[in-house]
């Protein structure tokens, strides 16, 4: 069955991040993306200190390869190495950072509200962050934080949310953190203005004066009094 195909290789490919999020965490791993191709299997992964991955002499990564050969998850792995830009806008490595924060002690709305501060001072368009278990008690409970601009379902929520996931150990039990990040670069359909002074005489002009803005505008628009900050 097909289907068992894709389950096969969803699984494979949890696995690797599993994998890779043990290994790369000193490295400031943020998720990684693979690809098919004729001369075998590539596989992109983005941290923030490309460095300590590639090692003296590419030894670490060639101990990296032969891992994932043995364990034979991948047919000819073929390992890419890419450093974060801009960390604060990778959700992977913010959740990883979050999860730290709360394992090291900190107070979770104290450690979530930092964490969103510093994505939205980067320009970041939305963040969201759910933090799930044990937060306050002997109860399990969800916080949510969000601000700006973020979609939650269809087409256009997977491709300009980046989401990440990650779990923090604490003594009364685990605690799972999500974040979802809108990037600064992301096209938003519904985002829009009207060119000020613009004379409309028909048709044709008048779909020339309706023109796509940056995403920012819409933003700073949907964020004034009276009009809902958020999109569903």
């Amino acid at each position: 069955m097909i289907e068992r195909v894709f389950v096969e290789e969803g699984i494979k490919k949890v696995r690797m991040d599993e994998y890779f999020r043990t290994e790369l965490d000193r490295a400031g791993y943020g998720g990684m993306d693979i690809k098919r191709t004729p001369m075998g299997t590539q596989i992109t992964v983005k941290v923030e200190k490309p460095g300590m991955i590639i090692g003296k002499d590419g030894r670490r990564i060639k101990r990296l390869t032969e891992e994932i050969v043995r364990r034979q998850e991948l047919d000819n792995p073929q390992i890419d190495v890419q450093p974060i830009e801009v960390p604060e806008l990778n959700a992977q490595l913010m959740a990883n950072r979050l999860a730290k924060l709360i394992e090291r002690g900190w107070h979770f709305r104290r450690a979530g509200r930092s964490t969103l501060q510093r994505i939205m001072d980067r320009g970041a368009l939305g963040c969201e962050i759910r933090m799930t278990g044990k937060l306050k008690g002997p109860r399990g409970r969800m916080e949510k934080m969000v601000e700006g601009y973020i979609k939650h379902c269809g087409s256009i929520a997977a491709e300009i949310v980046d989401s990440g996931f990650a779990v923090a150990m604490k003594k009364a039990g685990v605690i799972g953190v999500k974040v979802k990040i809108v990037r600064p670069d992301a096209k938003i359909p519904d985002a829009f203005r009207m060119i000020p002074g613009a004379r409309v005489g028909g048709e044709a002009e008048a779909e020339e004066a309706i023109t796509a803005e940056a995403p920012r505008v819409a933003v700073e628009e949907a964020l004034k009094p009276g009009v809902p900050g958020s999109a569903e």
